[in-house]
């Protein structure tokens, strides 16, 4: 509306560098960002903050509610995913992601597209999943890289999700954990925050969920109730079928067994 009143608030309107781009910054509440994008900042701020998330374009029907976590960075390509706090201290070398995540609960993803990444906390029906048993809902952090809902592979739906690992629980769960962690900065002192669970988590009798966010990572938390355990499901999206593609978008799913 204040670009359409005259021809100079329509060029400051529309100045990329010096509106959108801080007004995009500004409200992911992230630090200032050097590296190039490939879309304009303008565009950039609508994909972000126009209430779209990624059930919203596959699988509508599947999705009951969403919350808006923050935004962080990937400076590295390297990812650590696990829904386990705290975190090992040293985690096995040389082993499929499949093992480590029996082993560990945790799994190391590369090729992970730097810059601006936005992390949504979603609820879903569980027939996404695998266990057509179950006729309850799962939790899934949903993190994408910015870019990704203006890109044609995405909207044209030739790039989609693929499972690069799942393991079951067979213990009760106090909670249901998601973290996702730029593996460059993981003994960053707020990362180390981010992994303190014990400062941000949820009272006990606390059912709704709660999340923690720092510059180079994300991490939630739903406390549960009485339960066999859970199953935890990883997904992967890559800009292209090859699996040296960059990955674009990471979902870590967790349902009650």
């Amino acid at each position: 509306m204040l670009g359409s009143s005259c021809r100079w608030f329509r060029d400051v309107i529309l100045e990329e560098n010096s509106v959108w781009k801080y007004a995009c910054l500004r409200d992911l509440q992230i630090p200032p960002f050097r590296q190039q994008v490939s879309f304009k900042w303008i565009h950039l701020y609508v994909s972000a903050f126009d209430g779209s998330h990624s059930y919203l374009f596959r699988q509508q029907d599947k999705h009951i509610d969403w919350m808006r976590i923050g935004a962080f960075f990937f400076d590295s390509s390297i990812g650590l995913l696990t829904e386990k706090i705290p975190l090992l201290q040293r985690l096995p070398r040389g082993v499929s992601v499949e093992k480590m995540l029996q082993t560990t609960g945790t799994c190391i993803l590369d090729n992970i597209k730097t810059g601006i990444w936005i992390a949504d906390l979603q609820v879903v029906h569980c027939p996404v999943c695998n266990l057509k048993t179950c006729e309850g809902t799962m939790q899934t952090l949903d993190a994408r890289h910015v870019e990704l809902f203006l890109t044609e592979g995405y909207k044209n739906g030739s790039w989609d999700y693929k499972e690069i690992g799942s393991h079951q629980i067979r213990t009760p769960s106090d909670g249901a954990i998601g973290v996702i962690l730029d593996i460059k900065h993981l003994r960053d002192r707020a990362t180390t925050e981010v992994l303190d669970l014990k400062k941000w988590k949820a009272k006990p009798s606390d059912w709704h969920p709660r999340a923690r966010i720092s510059c180079h990572g994300v991490a939630v938390n739903t406390n549960l109730q009485e339960n066999d355990g859970l199953h935890v499901t990883y997904h992967a999206m890559r800009a292209g079928d090859a699996d040296d593609c960059e990955v674009v978008s990471i979902r870590i799913s967790q349902q009650l067994l």
